[in-house]
């Protein structure tokens, strides 16, 4: 089995442990298809009015209460009406009460404007609360309350142990800044070594082929002087693998080309292209993170050297990272990514990157009150692997889920919420 279907199965079995826990916790997964099931549900139960908002009704006054999303925040809007008919809206006084998980509560006065009510308050993400609505019409007051919820879900503590679901407080954590980087294996310039013959002369024999395996002083060729006719054998320099080999037997030899080329494949680096957007934020000393291009095999090291790459035109950099043998996972030639450190500094609120979660058209994290979760949209700064800086949407020290949040995610898109006012 691979690893990526080892990631499916377990993936699959902590959603059905999740099912299990919560059809076994007698209600935990029917609490949180009502509470969103109230969003979805809502379109049917509740009257909507001519602007495709909630109408609210008492007795021949009513009030239609929408959400003007067509700029750049969100707004109330509400629209009153005697008897089914539009009415003056200055002759009207209302508030709106949201109390939202946590709780915390945002609270809206309105003025007249054109044909409705308006409030300048933004009615900021998640739209989900418990409303209530005030309002006066002249000695007449008629006061409404209903839920309003969306990604939000409740899960017994047991349902979410089963589901594997933990969590963590949002915080101050310090985030290291770093570079993607690409290059490919390469032998170090020490693992290499030319093979000559000490006189010119002509090649009476070879005992190795390309490819073939030596051991530094074993003998590798005969060579008989073209001098003194005298033949003399040619020794391996160093250890390694036969990477060139360029005469064979009756080929003369010794004019400056080497007879052989010997490369020593454990001892290995890896070189990577430094383009001139990032050159100057890579030092020596710096530690890089190394990965195959399957991803199967990592490795860690530090910048040794920086040196120019051959083609000067291209003002490209090339750092030198040594890197481990590893049995031989590692081979000359191949691809590799890296990602190097170049900086790391503390935020004052970060959430750890796994609990980041898609939402509608956000990217956000679950928090947890009680048994109860629902999202927080956010605004994020940057981004490593382990951490991600918040910026706002998200209160310090709010408790949200960073283990199993995709199935809280899961819980949510069953229960059919939707983003309906």
């Amino acid at each position: 089995m691979n690893r990526h279907t080892s990631l499916r199965l377990a993936s699959g079995a902590a959603l059905t442990a999740l099912a299990l826990a919560l059809a076994a916790c007698g209600g935990g997964g029917e609490k949180a298809e009502k509470a969103e099931g109230g969003e979805a549900a809502a379109a049917a139960d509740y009257e909507r009015g001519p602007h495709n908002g909630r109408l609210l009704r008492d007795g021949d006054f009513s009030l239609e209460i929408t959400i003007y999303e067509e700029g750049p925040e969100p707004l109330f809007r509400l629209y009153p009406y005697l008897n089914d008919k539009p009415l003056d809206p200055r002759q009207v006084q209302a508030t709106i009460a949201l109390t939202r998980l946590g709780p915390k509560v945002d609270r809206f006065a309105f003025t007249p404007e054109n044909d409705y009510l308006a409030s300048p308050g933004v009615v900021s993400e998640p739209h989900s609360f418990d409303v209530a609505v005030n309002a006066a019409r002249g000695a007449d007051r008629s006061t409404w309350t209903y839920q309003s919820y969306e990604g939000r879900t409740v899960i017994s503590a047991d349902a979410a142990r089963a589901g594997g679901v933990t969590t963590a407080r949002a915080g101050s954590a310090v985030l290291g800044e770093s570079l993607p980087l690409s290059g490919r294996v390469e032998l170090t310039p020490e693992a290499q070594s030319e093979v000559h013959a000490r006189y010119p002369g002509r090649v009476v024999s070879m005992t190795v082929q390309l490819g073939s395996r030596v051991t530094r002083g074993q003998v590798v060729a005969r060579v008989e002087s073209s001098e003194s006719l005298q033949t003399y054998s040619v020794t391996a320099p160093i250890s390694g693998v036969i990477t060139a080999k360029n005469v064979n037997p009756g080929a003369i030899t010794g004019n400056g080309d080497p007879m052989l080329v010997i490369g020593d494949p454990t001892r290995l680096h890896a070189e990577f292209f430094l383009y001139p957007r990032d050159a100057e934020r890579v030092r020596v000393g710096q530690r890089v993170e190394i990965t195959s291009m399957s991803g199967d095999n990592r490795a860690s090291g530090v910048i040794e050297a920086i040196l120019p790459s051959d083609d000067v035109l291209s003002q490209t950099l090339v750092a030198h990272v040594e890197l481990p043998y590893q049995g031989g996972v590692w081979r000359p030639g191949l691809g590799v990514q890296g990602r190097v450190q170049v900086g790391s500094g503390e935020v004052p609120l970060a959430v750890q990157t796994k609990g980041l979660q898609p939402f509608r058209d956000f990217t956000v994290v679950y928090a947890k009150v009680g048994n109860t979760y629902e999202v927080r949209m956010l605004e994020l700064g940057r981004r490593t692997d382990e951490w991600t800086e918040v910026l706002g949407g998200l209160e310090p020290g709010t408790e949200y889920v960073v283990d199993g949040a995709f199935l809280i995610r899961a819980d949510i898109d069953k229960s059919g919420a939707s983003h309906d006012h």
